[in-house]
């Protein structure tokens, strides 16, 4: 070779070698550099993440309060009309002469105050005398001497009726329990 060759190729070499160089300081600089602005990425995406789930938690609570509020809004409405059927009832109680008419308006209420509670989801339990006492469904108020040795441990008189909404139990039935 002739040294203007050599010469181009060490020049060549020499450029090759800073161009590796150059890269693999950038390369570390931007491995540097990464892992930092990564991490300023995640915890950005993660404050933005729990200021979202934190208002999303407000919301629903929002709701939710806002939904026992008007829960019983559907309850109340249905039961305006029979308010309003007793109130018609107890003005002319106050005129009427004819007792039967009062007892007759009152059973109409009576059995329209129990269609309306039907209609959003009530059921009464069905009888329970002579039946044995069940934990789930009845309430003992008292126990009395049972009048025969198969009427023990059996439900003898029931004080108040229990209701079931929407086949849960909300009120026990109140029961006088044979011993």
């Amino acid at each position: 070779m002739t040294e203007s060759t050599e010469n181009l190729t060490n020049e060549q070499e020499e450029a090759a070698t800073y161009a590796q160089n150059s890269t693999t300081e950038e390369s570390t600089e931007t491995v540097e550099k990464d892992p930092q602005e990564e991490i300023a990425a995640l915890n950005d995406k993660y404050i933005r993440l729990y200021a979202e789930f934190d208002n999303y938690k407000r919301r629903t609570a929002k709701e939710r309060i806002e939904l026992f509020k008007t829960a019983n809004a559907d309850v109340i409405k249905s039961m305006l009309s029979v308010l309003d059927d007793f109130d018609r009832a107890k003005k002319s109680m106050e005129t009427a002469k004819d007792i039967e008419a009062v007892k007759e308006g009152i059973q109409l209420i009576h059995h329209k105050l129990k269609n309306t509670l039907q209609a959003q989801g009530l059921t009464e339990m069905e009888s329970v005398v002579g039946k044995a006492f069940d934990t789930d469904l009845h309430e003992a108020i008292t126990n009395v001497p049972a009048p025969s040795e198969d009427m023990k441990g059996k439900v003898m008189d029931e004080v108040e009726k229990g209701y079931l909404l929407n086949e849960k139990v909300i009120r026990y039935a109140k029961v006088v329990v044979g011993s």
